[in-house]
């Protein structure tokens, strides 16, 4: 498997098994390890390749943005330039997709090209307007 740091082990484990929500914070490269344009230009080929694979499994990408500014904690380390948040129907779809030979054949070397770091978050819905999976009781 080519995706490092991938935790199959960890997620596997979760007790947590139904539709989570994939947090994706990313921090790009001023240009392509490949040297075909930016970091962003990279990640927009990776996102091209990525996004079919998704919905192949059943998800969806929810929602995109820019970061901004830290507006709440210490700035040091916490300096991203995107954030996706990526719907799947489980645990075990999000798994086949990254440990795929398609993934890491046609789209990690995109992903690894254009980002200095990216980070993904698995969660779980406690509560969402998006209405997207069962809502377990808000825990507070």
């Amino acid at each position: 498997m080519g995706v490092d740091l991938l935790n199959v082990r960890g997620l596997k484990e979760l007790a947590h098994q139904g539709p989570v929500v994939m947090v994706n914070l990313m921090r790009f490269r001023e240009r392509s390890l490949d040297g075909d344009g930016s970091g962003w230009d990279a990640y927009l080929r990776y996102s091209a390749l990525t996004v079919p694979m998704i919905k192949a499994r059943g998800g969806t990408l929810l929602w995109t943005g820019n970061a901004k500014a830290v507006a709440l904690g210490a700035q040091q380390g916490n300096q991203w330039d995107y954030l996706a948040l990526v719907y799947y129907p489980d645990v075990a779809a999000f798994i086949d997709m990254m440990t795929s030979a398609d993934y890491e054949n046609r789209c990690d070397p995109h992903r690894h090209n254009g980002c200095a770091e990216h980070v993904i978050i698995c969660t779980n819905e406690a509560y969402s307007k998006f209405g997207i999976g069962a809502s377990p009781s808000p825990r507070v």
